[in-house]
């Protein structure tokens, strides 16, 4: 790097600005990481063309801005070099555990190829979640660091710009509202908006600087009058402040009330600072007994902090000129977190303790992402986490008074899991102010919510369609796999049972004589539980299962019958082939049809079922509907050879990336694997991906996973699964 240019970039100023708040402190430790930064970092360049070194070193100031920990500070000027070949063991040693480790986090994952971008996005957040339950800095100075890179954005070319800025807006800036730094989620909302929407964002730019000496004129005159009612009533504010809203909150309420800009009034909040909580609320009882409230629009976050710790009183009223005038009313350290959030109070210098309202901001920040970890579907995962994020939260209490902050359209089985899972998992329903209200209703602000609970209910798939958290869609899940597992234990005992029979034993006697562990070995299985489930499951299928417990002396007997020469196949009967490809053995002129609920295909693991009067109908074995009949009406079936070139209809489902051709590459792909397309459906999603429903005529399952593996490998696809 050019010497010159060190010169001018240099940690002085960040050491100036750390020591305005770090009274006493050796700041030697800058001073350290700025020589590693400048020996790893010297001839790099940022995105933007400016040198690496301005980046960081901007990066660490703005923690020192926040009045961060001096670990924290460090850290934002080591955030980039673990990539740049430094030893995380190098780094451990010279700095600490506290530093490597947040540096650590901070590293963007590398070297890792997904079957989508979806995919591969989906995997960053849930590593960046991860890092931040471990230690919530990794998300501070990941905040610092895309809030630089936004200021520069304007460096890169259309389409990336937009990316990252879309990602700012759905998960850095909800993040940032999560830790209550109000600023910076200002900030980074009103970033992503100039870049995701320039045209609409200097309209509104230029519409509001036209109007600026008129909206000014305005402020100064409610502030005028609130001074003179406040002082009347014996209450002296320490400040009281009109400052424009934010831009993207304003462009908001133009698209979702689809106003002009004209209509909307309350383009100012105002903010009295009072000494005392007690003079909050008379400084609100002043409010209203001059202008008019908004009936909804009075909300108490004082009495009922939000889940970042944000205290205020929230009123829209009536203000001169009927214009509609939002206010809030606090005390100044209530401001002073509502601005700063989480860095306004949390200390990690040793020997400090973090408040009581911190330790549950981050232990609920941990039990989301323990929640999120169970959801595996990359897009479903990705809009959980935008949900818990952005979503506007209600509120809602327990009889006893206890406060539960829910998203918006929360179910009471929300609210049920919130307080236990054993309570969500016996809910029936709820009663809001003594009054039975179904599953689905969707809680509102204040409800007092009574959950009905009785020990025969079980949670139902249905659920998952129903609540707003990942919490209660976490624990549902859990129940439904433990559910599962139980049945295909039980059913694996049915089958193993009945098949011993024919041996004249027992699972028991097995047990009892040694020699399941021969079994277990024979199969691959850990133990008796996990062989049990797997044969259930249809994981281990029932001629291999029959093959294996074969005594030795029936085996060596069948073997010897099929090694003894062509002439022993002139005595065996071959059993009838039916249309439909199907073998059944010792039956024959019976009639058998292929199930539409699984459409099993040659290659599928099969069983047929004895209906009544209407011949056998072949499932999958794993097939749910199969397992919800009588086992002693099911029948071994089996392919016959020479299915090759026969249509078996199989359905599958395919999301891919919205965009022109996309139905068209699709088809071809499956076409050119000479596959039959019988019907095909498709719709668009409020996330821009194309779902499509495809029903095909296929050889076989090899034939099957051949157009799925195909399609899996298109730039497009997102998913492709048999249905």
């Amino acid at each position: 790097m050019d010497k010159e240019l060190l010169v001018t970039v240099n940690p002085e100023g960040l050491k100036t600005l750390t020591r305005s708040y770090m009274h006493g402190t050796d700041l030697q430790a800058i001073d350290d990481a700025w020589k590693l930064a400048v020996s790893v970092h010297a001839d790099k360049k940022h995105f933007s063309g400016t040198p690496y070194l301005e980046h960081i070193l901007q990066v660490a100031s703005t923690l020192a801005s926040m009045h961060l920990d001096l670990d924290t500070i460090v850290a934002g000027l080591l955030h980039g070099v673990l990539k740049e070949g430094v030893e995380l063991k190098a780094l451990r040693k010279e700095f600490g555990d506290s530093v490597a480790n947040i540096v650590n986090g901070c590293t963007r994952i590398a070297n890792v190829h997904y079957n989508s971008k979806l995919a591969h996005q989906a995997e960053n957040v849930r590593k960046m979640l991860l890092a931040i339950a471990s230690d919530v800095r990794v998300l501070l100075v990941k905040l610092a660091d895309r809030l630089q890179d936004m200021c520069v954005l304007d460096t890169v070319e259309p389409l990336t710009r937009k990316e990252i800025a879309r990602e700012t807006k759905d998960l850095y800036s909800p993040l940032a509202s999560r830790l209550g730094i109000d600023w910076l989620k200002r900030e980074l909302e009103d970033l992503s908006f100039q870049f995701l929407y320039p045209d609409e964002y200097a309209e509104l730019v230029s519409n509001l600087e036209s109007s600026l000496a008129e909206r000014q004129l305005y402020v100064d005159e409610v502030i005028s009058i609130l001074h003179g009612k406040l002082q009347a009533s014996n209450i002296v504010p320490t400040r009281i402040i009109g400052r424009p809203k934010h831009l993207y909150s304003i462009y908001k309420k133009l698209v979702v009330q689809q106003i002009p800009l004209e209509r909307v009034y309350d383009k100012v909040a105002f903010r009295i600072i009072v000494n005392t909580v007690k003079e909050c609320y008379e400084a609100l009882g002043v409010v209203h007994a001059n202008w008019s409230p908004v009936p909804g629009r009075i909300k108490d976050f004082i009495s009922v902090p939000k889940a970042n710790n944000y205290q205020s009183m929230h009123t829209t009223v009536m203000g001169p000129r009927d214009h509609f005038i939002e206010i809030q009313i606090r005390t100044e350290n209530m401001d002073r977190i509502a601005q700063e959030g989480v860095a306004a109070h949390w200390a990690y210098k040793e020997g400090e303790r973090a408040s009581d309202s911190d330790t549950r901001l981050f232990k609920e920040l941990k039990e989301l992402v323990k929640n999120l970890q169970e959801v595996e579907d990359p897009r479903e995962f990705l809009d959980s986490v935008r949900g818990e994020l952005y979503a506007n939260a209600v509120y809602a209490l327990t009889p006893a008074g206890e406060v539960k902050e829910l998203p918006e359209e929360a179910s009471p089985i929300d609210f049920a899991y919130a307080i236990h899972t054993e309570v969500g998992d016996h809910c029936v329903g709820a009663k809001v102010s003594g009054k039975l209200v179904p599953l689905k209703y969707q809680i509102q602000n204040g409800d007092i919510l009574e959950i009905v609970t009785s020990r025969k209910q079980r949670p139902r798939r249905g659920w998952l369609e129903l609540v707003k958290t990942s919490r209660a869609r976490s624990r549902i899940r859990s129940w439904l796999r433990k559910e599962e597992r139980e049945k295909a234990l039980n059913l694996g005992r049915e089958i193993c049972e009945r098949e011993l029979k024919n041996y004249d034993t027992t699972l028991k006697k097995m047990v009892k004589s040694g020699h399941v562990k021969h079994l277990l070995k024979d199969l691959h299985c850990n133990s008796l539980e996990d062989m049990l489930a797997k044969v259930g499951s249809g994981m281990i299928t029932i001629p291999h299962l029959v093959k294996v417990l074969q005594p030795p002396e029936v085996q060596k007997e069948k073997d010897i019958t099929e090694l003894s020469g062509p002439d022993s196949f002139a005595e065996q009967k071959t059993p009838p082939s039916s249309s439909s490809g199907i073998v059944i053995e010792g039956v024959d002129d019976m009639l058998v049809k292929i199930s539409r609920c699984c459409n099993p295909v040659p290659g599928d693991a099969v069983m047929g079922f004895i209906t009544s009067g209407r011949g056998i109908s072949v499932h999958k074995k794993q097939c749910v509907n199969l397992h919800a009949t009588d086992p002693r009406r099911w029948i071994d079936v089996e392919w016959s050879a020479g299915q090759h070139g026969v249509g078996h209809r199989v359905e599958i489902r395919v999301s891919a990336e919205n965009g022109k051709g996309v139905f068209a590459a699709i088809s071809a792909s499956i076409s050119s694997d000479d596959a039959n397309i019988v019907e095909i459906s498709a719709h668009t999603t409020p996330t821009d991906t194309a779902d499509f429903h495809i029903a095909l005529e296929v050889d076989s399952l090899e034939h099957l996973q051949q157009i799925l593996q195909h399609l899996r490998q298109m730039k497009q696809v997102i998913v492709a699964r048999r249905a």
